[in-house]
């Protein structure tokens, strides 16, 4: 069969073009493509909620590809590990309450597992701005990720969403722009965004999850976005918190849809 390179094109343009259509009105949109927010996607698309995700790099998994300064190994505790057997990773306890985990096969198995239950991926796409209406935030402000690399002067294209969460991670991105532009107060102590503390993995643990909930009307945090909002520790290289964030959004947003 001789290939036709203006069909190959058709193909690409027309599906994805439908699969951006499709997701510019949905259930929640997620903002970062890192370990919390995959899992957040996951549990809400096995829910059944219509679900994006749009991630600004090439690559979906964050910071969990490289596991501790490039070493591909991660650690996850005890109740993390509940998690990796839900997506059925393979885990090794080298000490009591403390697993092993291959940081590519976690990544991969989790983006996998995610996309089959039905979340919509956008890679290479950025949230450049948030949509607010009756002090709320309700939809995204989107453009190629290639655009504000090049520093080139185009208009972007919007989403609207029930729910809008931060995965972004340390950054915490979307926060800081309802922070610097949508006159929002924030449910933080000083309504403003507390900055992300030294690392205390023992504590970092703990308040990631604590601190994963609404920041302001529609808006949810996830993942080291929750601490950087909160003012809570990170933790490095171990990422039950993580995990346990982002199933914590998901249930919360799946009570409320």
């Amino acid at each position: 069969m001789a290939l036709d390179e203006i069909k190959i094109s058709r193909v690409i343009i027309e599906a994805y073009s439908q699969k951006l259509t499709k997701a510019l009105d949905a259930d929640v949109a997620i903002v970062g493509g890192g370990p919390a927010g995959l899992v957040c996607g996951y549990y809400l698309a096995k829910a059944g909620k219509q679900v994006v995700l749009f991630e600004r790099k090439l690559s979906i998994g964050g910071g969990m590809w490289g596991g501790g300064i490039m070493f591909n190994e991660i650690v996850v505790q005890s109740s993390g590990k509940k998690i990796m057997d839900d997506f059925d990773i393979r885990t090794c306890e080298v000490e009591r309450g403390y697993y092993r985990a291959d940081s590519v096969e976690t990544v991969s198995t989790i983006c996998s597992k995610a996309v089959k239950a039905g979340l919509k991926v956008f890679n290479l796409l950025s949230a450049e701005d948030v949509m607010v209406r009756d002090n709320r935030v309700s939809g995204l402000v989107l453009n190629w990720s290639a655009v504000a690399i090049a520093n080139l002067h185009v208009d972007p294209i919007t989403m609207r969403a029930k729910f809008v969460v931060d995965a972004t991670g340390h950054p915490a991105e979307v926060a800081r722009i309802i922070e610097r532009k949508s006159g929002i107060r924030l449910h933080t102590k000083t309504g403003k965004l507390l900055g992300e503390q030294s690392m205390w993995a023992e504590v970092g643990e703990d308040t990631i999850v604590k601190n994963s909930k609404e920041v302001c009307p529609g808006f949810y945090v996830c993942g080291m976005c929750a601490n950087a909002v909160f003012g809570g520790p990170r933790m490095g290289p171990i990422f039950g918190g993580m995990l346990l964030s982002g199933q914590k959004v998901a249930r919360e947003l799946v009570k409320r849809l």
